[in-house]
Parts: structure tokens; C-alpha cells; sequence
């Protein structure tokens, strides 16, 4: 891993996992959180190159009112057009993984979390020493995201579809929370490892 920190663990999950409950869990107990959705934001904020490239190819569709990203009509746009996504993808992920060097490189507890659903895909995982899987089923994972985003179920089969099948992002993974069961299974879940990651990172520092 480049030297930014001692010790960072990746965590990943498809969308509607869990990533953020886990991740919130970790920050509660002083974890430095590093999140490539917010990164991903940062990028294409309100005048940004990027904001301006991305304007220019689809059109004020992709712009709200207020003149900032439409992150839902980009993503409907994207994943039903594999060429689109792929362009978009060529055009963000450099500037997305500068924004997470820096944010790692600003972290100060013992380990961070590097927080990215795409970890392998945009080669965010060069910045990781391990991987943490947050899985669930695909059943339950549309249910969540329908309640979280709205939208409807064939478009988040649509995402699902794109995004990595879950057997492959297990074989990836150092360690896995398996999010079906209630909150105090994560709790524990996320306390456990915690005690972990601080041994591992403890022998290398």
C-alpha cells in the first residue's frame, strides 16, 4: 500500500448493504472515516471541470435547479447505457482517488476505513491493507434502497446487475458482516473487528 497511513481496511458492500451503518459504527468509536461517495461529490460539485464536462455530454438534464449535480438522473442515465457509465467512470475515478489520498493522508486514529462501493473496480484497493464485505441478501438489499432512495425495482436490479455479483466481492474480502439481523448485531460485529484492525495496526506501527 502507498504510505499514507499505517494501516487502512477497505470496506465495500453492493448498494442497499449496509455500508453506511457499519461505517457510522466505526466512526462512533473514533475510527478515521474515509467515504469515495463523498469524494465522488467533492469532484462534481457546483462549478468543477468535471460538473462542466459532464453538463456537456448529457445536457441541463443532469443539473437541478439550483445548478448542482442530479444524482439520481445521471445514475438512471448511466447504468442503462454501459458506454455512459464507462465514460463517466474514465472521467471521475482519477479525481475521486486524489480526494481519497488526501482525506486518508488527513486521518490521525491508528487505522482508518476507507469506505467505497466500487473498491476493486476503480483500483481503490491498492490503498488498503484489508478488506471488510458488508453482504446481504439481494432481496433485502432492494427493499432498503427502494425505502432510502424511492425509484422503482427494475432500476436497482439495473444497478445491482452492474455492479460486482456478491460471490465475487466475498472472495475479496479479509473479513465479512453479514447485515441481515438487527442492530446489535452489528454492533457487535463492527466492535469485534474494531478490536482487530487496532491489534493489526498496533504490530506495524
Amino acid at each position: 500500500m502507498a504510505d499514507i497511513l499505517r494501516f487502512v481496511v477497505g470496506l465495500t458492500g453492493g448498494i442497499g448493504s449496509g455500508k453506511s451503518a457499519v461505517s457510522e459504527r466505526f466512526e462512533a468509536l473514533g475510527v478515521g472515516v474515509v467515504d469515495a461517495d463523498v469524494a465522488a461529490r467533492v469532484v462534481v460539485r457546483r462549478g468543477t471541470d468535471a460538473l462542466e464536462t459532464i453538463q456537456e455530454r448529457f445536457g441541463d438534464q443532469v443539473l437541478t435547479a439550483e445548478g448542482e449535480l442530479n444524482r439520481r438522473v445521471l445514475r438512471e442515465i448511466v447504468f442503462s447505457h454501459e458506454q455512459e457509465r464507462a465514460w463517466l467512470e474514465t472521467l471521475l475515478h482519477p479525481l475521486i482517488a486524489i480526494e481519497l489520498r488526501e482525506a486518508l493522508a488527513r486521518a490521525c486514529s491508528i487505522y482508518a476505513l476507507l469506505v467505497s462501493p466500487l473498491l476493486k473496480e476503480t483500483g481503490q484497493a491498492t490503498l488498503v491493507d484489508r478488506v471488510l464485505v458488508v453482504h446481504a441478501s439481494d432481496s433485502l438489499r432492494i427493499e432498503r434502497t427502494l425505502a432510502r432512495d424511492g425509484g422503482d425495482e427494475a432500476g436497482v436490479r439495473r444497478i445491482i446487475g452492474a455492479q460486482m455479483s456478491s460471490k465475487e466481492r466475498l472472495a475479496m474480502a479479509d473479513d465479512v458482516i453479514v447485515n441481515e439481523s438487527d442492530l446489535a448485531h452489528l454492533d457487535a460485529e463492527v466492535e469485534r473487528l474494531d478490536r482487530l484492525y487496532s491489534s493489526l495496526a498496533e504490530a506495524v506501527h
